[in-house]
């Protein structure tokens, strides 16, 4: 089973900038794809983006959508979240997770209706002050 560690977080003031990166214990598989999802306290899960391997794509929340971005480096099977603009409503606990983009997918296994979650790490804090 696919591993995935964290690295980076941390906190900053409203405006700020913070990245996290995560990285993939090797065997991929074809339909591997990386994001990442968040939880804030008394909130539920929410998805923030993911980038696939074998299609190169990247998928954002409408959330997050222009001033997060994911990079990937698929030799080094990592990922990169770099989050500009950060508000205080980003604060929240920040999960890499590691899988399979798929047709269809519905239930807690899925980050989003496009992605099966097969591994996640043990998170990372972002707090974001005013």
């Amino acid at each position: 089973q696919v591993r995935v560690t964290e690295t980076g977080g941390g906190s900053v003031e409203a405006g700020g900038s913070l990245s996290v990166s995560c990285a993939a214990s090797a065997p991929t598989f074809s339909d591997f794809a990386m994001g990442w999802f968040r939880r804030a306290p008394g909130k539920g899960r929410e998805w923030v983006g993911f980038t696939t391997w074998n299609d190169e794509r990247t998928y954002y929340a409408d959330s997050v959508k222009g001033r997060f971005t994911i990079t990937r480096d698929t030799s080094e099977n990592t990922a990169h979240l770099q989050m500009n603009g950060l508000q205080p409503e980003d604060t929240a606990a920040y999960y890499c997770v590691a899988g399979s983009e798929v047709e269809y997918c519905s239930g807690d296994e899925c980050l989003t209706n496009r992605f099966r979650i097969r591994s996640w790490g043990r998170g990372t804090q972002i707090t974001v002050s005013l």
